[in-house]
């Protein structure tokens, strides 16, 4: 898992590695698989983002991004953009992507061009590897790559303001494995639910989180 959002009433995923990464459409009920779109071989798929009635898709290192017909995943254009892609979301009217750094981008969701940038810090200090993202009620969500702990970061200041620590679905989803770390994060404001997941995890949770 690479990226994450519910849009619809359904659950989108986009999957990494070169010659496997793909965008699907899941049943929020039970997981199924209603819907898959491969992404080029040659590309590592990396986050994705609803805008409208498309979903825009980003890769890891080849600075080539998509645009996508949410309801048949057909490919409507490609982009550009320097640096390496990781997570993506929007809120609402600009969309937001990280690059593994500890700053964050503003992309204008028409011509998918940077606006404007968002440093990222803990008690004052930068933190790296932001990852998955999730925009949540002015809070950006983000999955520190490595770590069990979701940044609940400040969308105006950069601030993180809290964690989420999911420390125990890590150790249970991990089984040896080194990369299955947390990646996915999905907001569903209908339910109040947060879904997560991992690389490689069998399971996605539903986490109800505490006022």
């Amino acid at each position: 898992t690479e990226g994450f959002f519910i849009a619809d009433g359904l659950l989108y995923e986009s999957t990494g590695l070169v010659g496997k990464s793909d965008i699907r459409v899941m049943s929020l009920t039970d997981g199924k698989i209603l819907k898959r779109q491969a992404i080029d071989p040659k590309m590592f798929g990396e986050g994705i983002a609803p805008w409208k009635d498309r979903i825009i898709s980003l890769t890891w290192q080849t600075g080539k991004g998509y645009v996508w017909k949410r309801s048949s995943l057909k490919l409507v254009k490609s982009f550009s953009y320097s640096g390496e892609g990781w997570g993506f979301t929007n809120d609402g009217k600009r969309l937001i992507m990280s690059d593994g750094t500890a700053s964050l981008r503003f992309l204008d969701p028409e011509t998918l061009k940077v606006t404007s940038t968002l440093p990222v810090t803990w008690q004052g200090g930068p933190v790296r590897n932001l990852n998955e993202l999730e925009y949540v009620n002015g809070e950006i969500l983000a999955n520190i790559w490595y770590s069990p702990l979701i940044a609940r970061i400040d969308a105006k200041t950069g601030a993180i303001k809290d964690w989420i620590n999911i420390s125990p679905l890590v150790a249970k989803n991990m089984d040896g494995d080194p990369d299955s770390v947390a990646n996915g994060i999905a907001w569903d404001a209908k339910s109040g639910l947060l879904y997560v997941t991992g690389k490689n995890w069998p399971l996605i949770y539903a986490l109800r989180l505490k006022k």
